[in-house]
């Protein structure tokens, strides 16, 4: 909403919220994101085009109101661990449906929701009993935590689905304004609802692809860098999404491949639906196998050992920490009872702890968090320590753990850092980030996804 305002300094954008906190932070000098560049675009057009309120009034007023709202993968019920749950999307239209009285509305599906939740949207509101008019557009977002700014100001394509071409022209006139008309793809509903369901899982897919490979790279000296780069030259397949890592996170691609999957099920398409799983299947391999390579190459026990992890984002240039590979590698490692030295340089130390006692209580994909505290609440206290400065987090940890790709990691003085540490220091790459040679000249024992030990294990 922030880069239409800047795009579109004509337009009025509201945000809105029931939220009173977070709209004040949103209305404060500390956003309660971080994303490269939107600091900015929020200081240039707040209290001019752009509003943050918690005030419905301003919902009903709009000509085009955007839902973009959470749909989090159920946790109990039919479709239980895959279907994503639609309830707020069904109150937002509820509350629509009574709130709006008049005139002519375009609302826009921004959510990622399953196929044929237009549909859902459509029946409630159309149960008005008032003279207002409402036109249904699916605009799914295709943008990258950490690149959301350039994606959203010069985008690959934009997509808009609808019933109504007068409508989808209108939200399309929007975008016109910076984005060339070439990029603006118009479909009916289901093929753009569809659509986000599908691009992301084809992203996951490359990632478990190249992540699988990682895997056999390590057992035949093969390296997956070198493999990723000539196949990557291949014109038909491209470079993109091919480095292979301790696996993807984010909010998006395990939850909508899970809907995927369901939707797939649920059509009776088993074999597509199974062929989709695999994607999600091979990145908790991916994490449980990087896990186990670091107790394993630890002497076969990391109880009470000191591991620095550097990195708790998902990845680089966001504080976003929601299916991390960072909170499960640290689970199997906190499951040995290892004392981990937390880095990272944007999310803050109460997020890490409460992903980290979520997911250890087994609640971290459930709605509504465990009352009370308990045992594995006190495991994380005494076997996690969060620090400011990967210098100090290092200092007497018997290994590292790189598990976010921050540029920053590749600045340290890891000299300084081998001789702080016990002795053989142990480092474990999970992004590929360091020169594993290097390291190593330095008097690390280096292990790194998709590259053959150097020195394995005799034991």
């Amino acid at each position: 909403m922030s880069v239409i305002a800047l795009k579109c300094p004509n337009i009025k954008v509201v945000v809105y919220d029931l939220n009173e906190a977070r709209i004040n932070a949103w209305n404060s000098q500390n956003l309660p994101i971080y994303e490269p560049g939107l600091d900015d675009i929020v200081q240039q057009t707040r209290g001019k085009n752009l509003f943050f309120t918690t005030d419905y009034e301003e919902v009903v007023k709009a000509d085009i109101i955007f839902v973009s709202v959470n749909t989090p993968t159920k946790t109990t019920g039919i479709g239980k661990g895959r279907a994503a749950n639609t309830l707020y999307i069904e109150l937002c239209a509820r509350t629509l449906r009574e709130r709006i009285t008049s005139g002519r509305k375009i609302i826009v599906e921004k959510s990622t929701v399953p196929i044929k939740t237009s549909s859902v949207i459509e029946k409630i509101l159309k149960t008005s009993k008032s003279g207002a008019r409402f036109d249904i557009v699916s605009n799914p977002e295709f943008l990258a935590e950490g690149t959301a700014v350039k994606d959203l100001t010069a985008p690959d394509r934009v997509l808009i689905g609808g019933q109504s071409s007068e409508a989808v022209e209108v939200l399309a006139s929007v975008y016109a304004e910076w984005v060339p008309r070439e990029r603006i793809i118009t479909t009916n509903l289901w093929s753009s609802e569809l659509s986000k369901l599908v691009a992301n899982a084809f992203l996951a897919q490359r990632v478990s692809s190249i992540n699988a490979i990682s895997a056999l790279c390590e057992c035949t000296g093969a390296d997956v860098s070198e493999v990723a780069r000539a196949v990557g030259h291949d014109s038909r397949i491209g470079s993109k999404f091919l480095q292979a890592s301790v696996g993807f996170g984010g909010s998006c691609f395990q939850k909508d491949i899970l809907n995927l999957v369901y939707l797939c099920e649920y059509y009776g398409l088993k074999e597509v639906a199974d062929y989709f799983y695999g994607v999600v299947q091979i990145n908790d391999f991916q994490r449980q196998r990087f896990a186990h390579k670091i107790i394993h190459k630890m002497f076969n026990t990391i109880t009470h050992k000191k591991i620095a992890i550097f990195g708790f984002a998902f990845k680089a240039n966001t504080g976003d920490t929601r299916e991390s590979s960072s909170i499960f590698v640290s689970k199997h490692l906190l499951d040995e009872r290892a004392n981990l030295r937390i880095y990272d340089p944007k999310v803050p130390e109460d997020q890490i702890r409460t992903d980290l006692k979520a997911v250890m209580n087994g609640s971290y994909h459930i709605d509504v968090g465990m009352d009370g505290s308990s045992s594995k609440d006190e495991l994380v206290e005494k076997h996690v320590e969060i620090f400011n400065d990967p210098y100090e987090a290092a200092k007497g940890a018997h290994a590292i753990v790189i598990l976010t790709e921050w540029a920053e990691f590749k600045e340290y003085d890891y000299e300084k850092i081998a001789k702080s540490m016990v002795q053989p220091p142990f480092l474990f790459d999970g992004r590929m980030l360091l020169d594993a040679k290097k390291m190593r000249e330095l008097g690390f024992d280096v292990t790194c996804i998709g590259k053959a030990d150097q020195s394995p294990p005799q034991w």
